[in-house]
């Protein structure tokens, strides 16, 4: 479509019988815009495939990173990575938080809108179709990192190999002599989480070792259900002698439990986590676990999210590897 033919946001007052102001506040995010107003000039944004041209003289320098927790060792990463790139770039680092959730709130896309960011990662997030058309509108270019659920295809991702890793860590503690291993995973409705657990599951089934419907437990990436979880697991009457936990911070919950019980990890009973996030090595014994590149992950994401300013990417899908750092909380089963 050439220039002449795009449409301009004075076309869009025109067609939505407001004043140019107001198409503006409507751009931007600004209030004063009575809801029905707003809906209007949005949907005629949308149906005229209008989009900003350029870079926005007004635009500040902000990168803006969602995340869902402020407080987990997961988001630290993922910052850091963000946060490298962002200022070798030149540009300044804002951070919003969803407080657990997946999907951002109507606030934040409003606040995006105002705040005018020169692109926006997302951790963990799913984006709805309307958000991700408001973003586009004001040629706000957006990557999410690790994602919640299956995007689609032209949604910008970057993941890691989460089925690989599954099986890594599973294939380890075979070649180890277990055949009795239990599995804790994340939430249900996370891509990533089902990705593990098929990973386990596949490997038990390459090694002829059948599936034990009692040894799966699941839960919130938390250390409290990874400790509730493995204490149900260790009090089976023929319990797993071997875990493989959803990520670091369940299995450090396993840790609490086994202690609980008076077993001894890995005398007793042999723990794998999932991330190798900091704690998975000052743990005692320091966990063996399967490393996630998360700092690389939100790297190639906000690298990918600066060149789509400009067009110029190629693949705006990524998975990055995986790989089993093997530490001191895995062992034979005991005789």
């Amino acid at each position: 479509m050439s220039d002449r033919t795009r449409p301009t946001l004075e076309a869009i007052a025109q067609q939505a019988s407001v004043s140019l102001s107001t198409a503006s506040k409507v751009l931007n995010g600004r209030p004063g815009v009575s809801t029905a107003t707003r809906q209007r000039v949005e949907e005629l944004l949308r149906d005229s495939g209008y989009a900003r041209r350029g870079l926005d003289p007004e635009r500040g320098g902000l990168v803006e990173l969602v995340v869902d927790n402020l407080q987990s060792e997961w988001s630290v990463e993922i910052i850091r990575g963000v946060e490298r790139i962002t200022r070798e770039s030149g540009f300044v680092l804002a951070l919003s938080a969803l407080g657990d959730h997946h999907r951002p709130h109507e606030e934040w896309i409003t606040g995006v809108l105002q705040r005018k960011p020169v692109a926006v990662i997302l951790q963990f997030s799913d984006l709805t179709v309307e958000h991700r058309r408001q973003l586009r509108t004001r040629n706000i270019p957006f990557v999410v990192v690790d994602p919640a659920g299956d995007p689609p295809a032209d949604v910008p991702a970057v993941g890691a190999t989460n089925w690989a890793g599954g099986v890594a860590a599973t294939r380890h503690l075979i070649a180890l002599g277990h055949s009795k291993i239990g599995v804790i995973s994340g939430p249900a409705d996370l891509m990533c989480s089902r990705a593990r657990v098929a990973g386990y599951q596949s490997a038990l089934a390459e090694a002829g070792i059948p599936i034990v419907e009692e040894f799966s437990a699941g839960g919130a990436f938390e250390q409290l259900v990874g400790e509730r979880e493995g204490r149900r697991l260790l009090s089976l009457p023929d319990r797993p002698t071997a875990i493989v936990a959803g990520n670091d911070l369940q299995a450090l919950g396993v840790y609490d439990a086994a202690a609980a019980l008076g077993l001894d990890v890995p005398g007793d009973l042999s723990v794998v986590g999932f991330d190798d996030v900091r704690p998975a090595l000052w743990a005692r014994p320091p966990l063996t676990t399967v490393r996630q590149p998360l700092q690389e992950m939100a790297e190639e994401a906000t690298r990918m999210a600066l060149r789509l300013r400009s067009g110029e990417i190629d693949n705006a899908r990524l998975e990055l590897s995986t790989s089993l750092v093997v530490r001191h909380s895995t062992a034979a089963p005991a005789a």
